[in-house]
């Protein structure tokens, strides 16, 4: 605000809502953010009637996904830990715990409010083993990846920094394509155009990357029919 930017763009939720709290003038448009509507970040995506605008990564909605992909891997998986950011989680826990009650499996979603919570939520989960853990992007994926692979719980997320940072899958919107499409909106609020009078766009192109040298610390086997799909493989 003190540099009085043209534009603020702002990575994932957390940071929108805090930008969108500290001005209703400076455009903002969000990148990767989640449920905007949800979160009162717009009024509605084709008119956001506002001072933001955007992109959302569907990540709730990918993240339900990725819970047939983890039963491809571990297809005797009973139980899930969902380890969610305590400021941003309702939507994406509850289409988890949908897709949980559609194949039968039991998710526990365990909140975070901060990146020291994570070490008691890991020691936490020696006491009942869960089968695999997925985490919202927006938490520090790459503790969770070290806290899952020294606890030898497979992990997953909707972002792929988890599995480059050891974590062993993850299931996401292409990063790179909807970045550049925050650039462009970018250079039309610069040009001219108000944030309500461009729609929030949502992902049309999906990743699927796989870290083998994780699944084989695991002792996991991936199907070669998951593999064939996977747009990376980490060996």
């Amino acid at each position: 605000m003190r540099l009085k930017a043209d534009v603020i763009v702002a990575w994932f939720t957390q940071a929108a809502i805090a930008a969108k709290q500290a001005t209703r003038e400076i455009p903002i448009v969000c990148a990767l953010c989640g449920d905007l509507v949800g979160n009162g970040l717009v009024e509605n995506l084709a008119r956001p009637d506002g001072n933001v605008t955007g992109n959302s990564n569907l990540g709730a909605e990918v993240a339900a996904k990725s819970v047939e992909l983890i039963l491809e891997i571990v297809p005797s998986a009973k139980q899930i830990v969902v380890l969610a950011n305590a400021l941003d989680f309702k939507l994406c826990v509850k289409l988890i715990q949908r897709a949980g009650e559609t194949t039968g499996t039991a998710i526990d979603p365990v909140m975070i409010h901060n990146a020291e919570e994570l070490d008691v939520a890991f020691r936490a989960m020696e006491k009942q083993r869960p089968d695999a853990v997925m985490v919202q992007p927006s938490l520090p994926t790459k503790r969770v990846a070290e806290l899952a692979l020294s606890h030898r719980i497979p992990s997953a997320s909707t972002i792929p920094a988890l599995v480059y940072e050891g974590g062993l899958m993850s299931y996401h919107a292409m990063e790179a394509e909807l970045y550049r499409r925050a650039v462009v909106l970018v250079d039309k609020i610069l040009n001219g155009t108000k944030p309500a009078d461009l729609p929030v766009e949502q992902p049309t192109r999906y990743e699927l990357v796989i870290n083998l040298k994780t699944a084989k610390a695991l002792g996991l086997s991936i199907p070669p029919m998951l593999l064939a799909r996977a747009d990376e493989v980490i060996e």
